[in-house]
């Protein structure tokens, strides 16, 4: 059981609340249960609302400098107002659904370095400021996520970092306001590329898998982005040997350095 403390007192005298996650480890379609305790302090207090919400810190550019927002990009309100009396204890449970597109947070049992996504709790009480915190979860890779990253391993790529980008990726079905970069170290092998990032797009179906190629530059030419996608079948994933299948394009783009 995940337990974190959320918030001290509202005000002099306030009510205290806790969020509980009954499990910190979800997959992308699944769901988030827990329960949020109000507990009432010296005096009854009007709850004007109550709700949860997924928030993930995104990468923002605009113009020459890079900074980062939290975004909320689901929530769920936890039903109407109420009122908690003084010393009494009232507990909400609640089911989060995790949207399909949510970026994987933990893969292989590490956290992915820049990854923060978790819960938030928001209150609302009449004269009083509204009130929320993070609940971080592990979300951990579909299946067919897992056999991407695992291909990548195989061929003998190395996690670096991962970040979540402001804006969409093209020609995907992307409904979110951000998505996923998840960078590798380039193996020898493929001495052409300076790096390679992966992202994935899915949703209870499919899921696109777009990879940024970056050659590295040579004599007489500059570096140079490259961009390749696909389309995974969530329910038959297991039938393509992807090890095979991403070292064809990488190899392609990659296998020799650009001299000219």
């Amino acid at each position: 059981m995940g337990f974190k403390k959320l918030l001290a007192s509202l005000g002099a005298g306030g009510a205290s609340v806790e969020t509980v996650l009954f499990e910190e480890n979800v997959l992308p379609g699944g769901v988030v249960q827990g329960e949020v305790r109000i507990e009432g302090g010296s005096v009854a207090q009007r709850i004007q609302g109550l709700s949860v919400g997924l928030q993930a810190r995104v990468e923002v550019e605009g113009g020459e400098e890079e900074h980062e927002k939290d975004v909320e990009f689901t929530r769920v309100r936890l039903g109407g107002a109420f009122e908690v009396q003084a010393g009494a204890v009232h507990v909400v449970p609640f089911g989060l659904e995790v949207p399909w597109e949510t970026p994987v947070t933990t893969f292989l049992g590490r956290h992915l370095t820049g990854m923060r996504v978790g819960v938030t709790t928001h209150l609302a009480i009449a004269r009083a400021v509204d009130s929320s915190d993070l609940d971080p979860v592990h979300v951990h890779p579909l299946p067919a996520q897992q056999a991407i990253l695992d291909a990548f391993g195989r061929l003998g790529f190395a996690f670096k970092s991962a970040d979540l980008e402001q804006g969409h990726l093209s020609g995907t079905r992307q409904r979110l306001p951000f998505y996923q970069e998840i960078e590798f170290r380039v193996p020898s092998q493929y001495r052409g590329l300076e790096e390679v990032e992966l992202s994935f797009v899915a949703d209870d179906r499919e899921m696109d898998v777009v990879l940024e190629m970056d050659k590295k530059s040579g004599l007489f030419s500059e570096g140079s982005d490259t961009y390749r996608s696909f389309t995974v079948d969530l329910s038959s994933y297991g039938q393509t040997d992807w090890a095979a299948y991403l070292h064809q394009w990488l190899a392609e783009v990659g296998g020799r350095r650009n001299w000219f």
